[in-house]
């Protein structure tokens, strides 16, 4: 029978747990034993009791909770515990699932391989259609972007909606929002349900069918490179074009009352998209969410982590949006595992079959070695710099 651990995230503000009391429940039926680090849940509001009534086995120890997992499923990357690398406690062999940022710390996926742990890393899910249900790196994104735009709703000095009142008509707050990945989308959608005006931009045409299906105006710029990966991420792109993006929204950004940024590039500090200039140019009391702040920022203003004012002007960088919400947050994280962990188990043993897109994408780690091809780049690029 397959031990699955659950530990208790120990990363500064990580409030998400890897997997809910439902999910337990479920895979207790499927045959797996499920060991819960006492106090797992608390920042998601499940307590001990809700794991044992659910059939988890409850234990105090983190180190014997990660030393007896046969599997262990894990928000943050493993990090550090009075000292020691929560990683070294894994016996070799063993499975890991979690996020695990490989492209922009391929020394600790190194590490991992050393350990002879087979790891999976949660970003690294194809975008496909196959494996969507399985796209934590969505869902997570989606709750992020929504946040950002009640962030910028609250700390905005005026109203989003357009109001007619007995003293005259109040206009609608205009909100720009740069990048309209899921995260994009997702405050795209709740900045208009909120009444606001809003427009965005992307490198990627294609999703201008989108983001006019939200009501929104997409903000067009002729490029003429490639803008997108195979998976429907977004490239980096050239200097010359990034100017020439930052021309155009220059005038964009100046009439927004709220810039929703939300670009980024995977295993890469996130692209400057609105200068110190452009943010000097627009309306003291207006508002910038930077969602991209843990990879730097997409405004030269952001200091992650932080919340600013720049003349006047609300710089808000937040790191980890998803952890403010982490209820929502871990079920729709529990049932990714879920579905990624019934993929990989068959017949109550392991079954990675390398020639499948989601396992041979997914799985960074496996008998000692680095299996991904951006991972060994990434560690390449590292040692040689």
């Amino acid at each position: 029978m397959i031990k699955i651990a659950v530990p208790k995230e120990s990363e500064l503000g990580e409030l998400r747990v890897a997997l809910v009391p439902d999910t337990v429940s479920r895979f207790i039926k499927l045959g797996f034993e499920v060991l819960v680090q006492s106090g797992a849940g608390l920042g998601a509001h499940f307590t001990d009791g809700d794991y044992q009534a659910a059939g988890a086995q409850i234990i105090s120890s983190a180190d014997q909770l990660w030393t007896e997992a046969d599997l262990l499923l894990k928000v943050a990357p493993p990090g550090e515990q009075n000292g020691q690398q929560e990683m070294d406690w894994l016996k070799p062999g063993a499975v890991l699932i979690s996020f695990l940022d490989p492209l922009g710390n391929p020394e600790k996926i190194q590490a991992l391989a050393q350990r002879q742990i087979t790891a999976f890393s949660m970003e690294l899910i194809p975008r496909t259609s196959r494996a969507q249900s399985m796209d934590a790196l969505s869902s997570q994104a989606s709750i992020a972007g929504y946040k950002a735009a009640l962030l910028a709703a609250a700390s905005l000095p005026r109203m989003f909606p357009m109001m007619t009142t007995a003293a005259g008509t109040i206009p609608p707050a205009k909100v720009l929002v740069i990048g309209a990945g899921v995260a994009g989308l997702q405050a795209i959608a709740t900045a208009k349900r909120l009444g606001a005006v809003v427009e965005a931009f992307d490198v990627r045409p294609a999703v201008k069918e989108e983001v006019q299906s939200l009501g929104a105006k997409f903000v067009e710029i002729p490029i003429e490179e490639d803008t997108a990966t195979k998976g429907g991420y977004a490239k980096e792109v050239s200097q010359n074009t990034q100017e020439r993006i930052r021309q155009v929204l220059t005038e964009h950004v100046k009439k927004s009352n709220v810039v929703i940024t939300t670009a980024q590039v995977q295993g890469k500090r996130a692209p400057i998209i609105v200068t110190e200039e452009m943010v000097a140019e627009m309306d003291s009391g207006s508002v910038i969410v930077d969602i991209a702040a843990d990879r730097g920022g997409n405004c030269a203003c952001t200091e992650p982590g932080k919340d600013i004012c720049y003349n006047g002007v609300h710089v808000i960088g937040p790191l980890n949006l998803p952890a403010t919400l982490p209820v929502d947050a871990s079920q729709v994280y529990a049932k990714n595992l879920l579905t990624l962990v019934k993929y990989l188990v068959k017949d109550g043993e392991f079954q990675l079959n390398f020639e499948d897109d989601i396992i041979s994408e997914a799985c960074v780690t496996y008998d000692g070695q680095l299996r991904n091809a951006r991972v060994k780049e990434a560690l390449s690029r590292l040692v040689n710099a």
